[in-house]
């Protein structure tokens, strides 16, 4: 049985993995507020905004927290198209919940489904990340704490849609975005103390990129992202601003038209 070391940097890994699953969910959660407040494609593109965020918040927390993954014994490396089709995966099934609640008539059944779906997905992104990982050795799962981080999963993208639903202010979508935080890397360590590595000494060259020759790259490019589009989210008008600023501009154009009064 090899020692695994799930922070072989220190606080460093999972302080930095929580600090992005933070920001995805905080620019998710803003995102669809916008989206709620609005029609049309401009709801659609803020609910794909939303999407992304999220997504990559929950991707990109997963693979910092596994750049800190050391088994004593062996060399570890990634398989570059499952790690990128865990990705993918994390955006498809995130996109998928946040529309089901976005469009959804049934606000219940839709948050229901909705939070289902996502948790389901982000445990498989979790999964098909773990797919990825090679190793010398055979890596095995204890079933019960398998099946605790898919409930905790379910449970978190449930809580994240009920908050884009019902959340509005901005203090309040930070404190939810610091409990989503926590409950997306509880699933995540979760997830990682039910892993089991029986290592088999060799000397052979093992397949795939090391961590830091593709993660960490696609880390930093993903959470550049997610700052950026915080501050592009922060800085666009929201609904009531806009609608604001056309009943300022409308007494002002009214007048424009109707011209100075003329004296006798």
């Amino acid at each position: 049985m090899g020692h695994l070391d799930h922070a072989a940097f220190g606080w460093l890994t999972p302080v930095l993995s929580y600090v992005m699953a933070c920001t995805g969910a905080a620019l998710g959660l803003r995102c669809t507020v916008r989206a709620l407040g609005a029609t049309g494609h401009s709801r659609r593109n803020w609910l794909i905004t939303a999407a992304s965020a999220l997504g990559t918040g929950i991707w990109t927390m997963h693979f910092v927290a596994m750049l800190g993954f050391a088994v004593g014994g062996t060399d570890i490396r990634y398989d570059v198209p499952l790690t990128v089709l865990s990705l993918l995966v994390a955006m498809v099934v995130v996109c998928a919940g946040v529309f089901a609640v976005g469009y959804g008539r049934d606000r219940t059944r839709a948050l229901l489904i909705g939070g289902l779906t996502t948790g389901v997905g982000v445990a498989s992104m979790h999964y098909l990340g773990m797919a990825a990982v090679r190793l010398h050795g055979d890596v095995s799962y204890d079933p019960t704490r398998v099946a605790l981080s898919v409930l905790i999963a379910v449970v978190a993208a449930t809580a994240a849609l009920w908050a884009a639903l019902n959340i509005k202010s901005p203090i309040a979508v930070t404190v939810a975005s610091l409990v989503m935080g926590a409950a997306v890397s509880s699933m995540h360590y979760t997830g990682m103390f039910a892993v089991r590595v029986h290592v088999t000494p060799s000397g052979a060259v093992l397949p795939g990129a090391t961590a830091m020759q593709f993660i960490f790259p696609l880390a930093v490019g993903l959470g550049s992202y997610l700052f950026l589009t915080s501050a592009f989210v922060a800085l666009s008008p929201t609904t009531g601003e806009r609608e604001a600023s056309a009943s300022a501009q409308q007494p002002l154009e009214s007048g424009a038209v109707r011209g100075p009064a003329r004296t006798v």
